[in-house]
């Protein structure tokens, strides 16, 4: 199934019209008092969001984890409240496509797509992202298992039907020690579970952030998921499709933050002239938009190449994660600087939109896995990475077809997934002779040379990164901080050659430089050292061109964008 984003759009109503049941002045009602956004979420199941929660084979309108993003960040461009309560369910679920019975997975479904909200239950009071120091415990008995414990701090633990939960099976845990239940409460004795009260949360101050207890509960043998042993094995699996498709929620807040900034800019007068007209707020907003373009295209290519290249996506996934919420944070940031107070207030300016998403935006970053655990899983790969680069190892094959947006996906193979990336990564292998193919384009006449050097200087980047990679010894979970700073020059190396692999694989959908050398300038000015020039006048030439109303930008979102 094919979704037409233009058409869901405008089903989703105008946020601007307080009547609209996805109205800014309706979520800001919502967040005032703290509620649940019930009537937004139901609306999201009258047309039929859910459907795109479940694989197509499991009944459901998952065919393309792209269109999955673009939904979500449609939503989330209105309220991100919303698109994370009603968008837990796909993460619930996560589990159960990958390691589920065929007829567990048609029934959890059949629930999903008539509205049953479902949450995903891993972390404890005490024990953060350790999962392998959880407690919550199911013990063997005839027909099934008893389990008691806690999971905490999970979103829709409340008011969800389903429960997908991490519990212990062995005393002494470890790597095999653990299971997975798809809980459904509906089939449980009252008596012997319970909701914990809901956490007060400095953003998305109307989420179902709670707990969930079950003392001494019996649960049926058939909701078990996957095999007994396997359950942190199968988390870490679903967590590389839940981390790509999160990252929908970082552009879609991206997205308001920045039309709000743009539009107030516009509109502002200071000495004697509108705010947009100073040069320094032009290149602010200039490169403001060069940094959305890069994490649009990051989060992009990581939900196409959960098709066509899954052996890798224990890497793109750590990557994506850890690069887009960041971005989106400093990107934030810059806008809520040029707003001024109108940033802080809460009623006043466009229902106080500004300061809402601020604050939602915030969790975005930490849940399933924060930007540390991200690239702490990419650190675990350093060694891989390193020995596979200059052999290029990797299937490029997958890199190519996740590039190239006018070829259709193949259905995605999730037993593909992979703990470790064993080919090493396939986007960043490929970076010189994509930078070489720009330079045969620019001495063709059809690129410029300007362009060519910097996808040379970004290559070489990638390169001197990848020695020292070698160098760096094998990692613990007690990194140093060096080993962190690596891995943002790795994300910064991958988004830069995301994007030219983006560039050179859909000429035919126009030929525009301008929005390849603003990502390429946005990539290389933190990877130059300080003193370096880095050529910023590229983000004025961007704004003016967007201001004009040209079609500038990447063709990786059109239907979104």
């Amino acid at each position: 199934m094919t979704v037409d984003l233009a058409e869901f759009d405008r089903a989703l109503g105008d946020p601007f019209d307080p009547a609209a049941p996805l109205s800014f002045a309706r979520s800001a009602e919502s967040d005032r008092r703290e509620e649940f956004p019930a009537e937004m979420c139901q609306e999201l199941d009258r047309l039929g969001m859910p459907r795109l929660y479940v694989p197509v084979e499991h009944g459901g309108a998952l065919a393309r984890y792209d269109e999955l993003l673009a939904a979500l960040r449609l939503v989330a461009r209105r309220d991100l409240t919303v698109a994370i309560g009603h968008g837990k369910t796909f993460l619930g679920g996560a589990c159960v496509w990958l390691a589920g019975r065929p007829e567990q997975a048609r029934a959890l479904g059949a629930d999903i797509v008539a509205g049953a909200p479902v949450a995903w239950g891993l972390t404890e009071r005490g024990h953060g992202s350790d999962l392998l120091a959880g407690t919550m415990a199911a013990t063997t008995e005839a027909g099934g298992y008893r389990v008691q414990g806690e999971k905490w701090l999970i979103n829709n633990a409340t008011r969800g039907d389903l429960i997908c939960l991490l519990v212990r099976t062995r005393p002494e845990g470890g790597p095999r020690g653990f299971s997975l239940l798809l809980v459904d409460k509906r089939r449980l004795p009252r008596d012997r579970y319970r909701h914990l009260p809901k956490v007060l949360t400095h953003g998305i101050r109307g989420a179902d952030i709670s707990g969930f207890g079950m003392d001494d509960c019996p649960v049926p043998a058939d909701a078990l998921v996957g095999v007994e042993g396997g359950g942190l094995e199968t988390v870490l699996k679903a967590l590389q499709l839940t981390r790509t498709v999160c990252t929908a929620l970082s552009l879609g807040a991206a997205d308001q933050a920045l039309r709000l900034a743009v539009e107030h800019a516009a509109r502002r007068g200071l000495y004697g002239r509108t705010l947009v007209d100073l040069p320094h707020v032009r290149r602010t907003l200039g490169r403001a938009y060069a940094s959305l373009f890069t994490a649009e295209i990051v989060s992009v290519f990581a939900a196409r190449a959960l098709h066509t290249a899954p052996e890798e996506t224990s890497v793109i996934s750590a990557v994506a994660k850890a690069y887009v919420p960041s971005r989106a944070d400093e990107l934030i940031m810059t806008c809520g600087e040029l707003l001024g107070v109108r940033g802080f207030l809460t009623e006043y300016h466009e229902h106080g939109a500004f300061q809402k998403l601020d604050r939602d935006h915030r969790v975005v970053g930490i849940f399933d896995g924060s930007t540390f655990v991200s690239r702490h899983a990419l650190i675990n790969q350093f060694p891989l990475l390193a020995r596979c680069h200059p052999a290029a190892t990797a299937d490029p094959a997958g890199v190519e077809h996740a590039a190239d947006l006018t070829a259709p996906l193949p259905a995605p193979e999730l037993d593909r997934l992979s703990l470790m990336a064993q080919g090493g990564c396939g986007l960043t292998q490929g970076l010189v002779s994509a930078a070489r193919d720009l330079r045969a384009l620019a001495v063709a006449g059809h690129a410029s040379a300007w362009l060519a050097g910097l996808a040379e200087e970004l290559s070489a980047h990638c390169d001197l990164l990848h020695e020292e990679l070698a160098q760096f010894p094998p990692s613990s979970q007690f990194a140093p901080p060096e080993a962190f700073a690596l891995a943002r020059r790795f994300e910064l190396c991958f988004a830069g050659a995301a994007a030219l692999r983006v560039w050179l694989h859909n000429l035919r959908s126009g030929h525009d430089e301008l929005w390849l050398e603003a990502c390429l300038v946005h990539i290389l000015r933190s990877l130059r050292p300080a003193e370096m020039p880095t050529d910023e006048e590229v983000f004025d030439r961007l704004f003016d061109a967007l201001r004009s109303g040209a079609s500038v930008g990447p063709p990786t979102t059109k239907g979104v964008r």
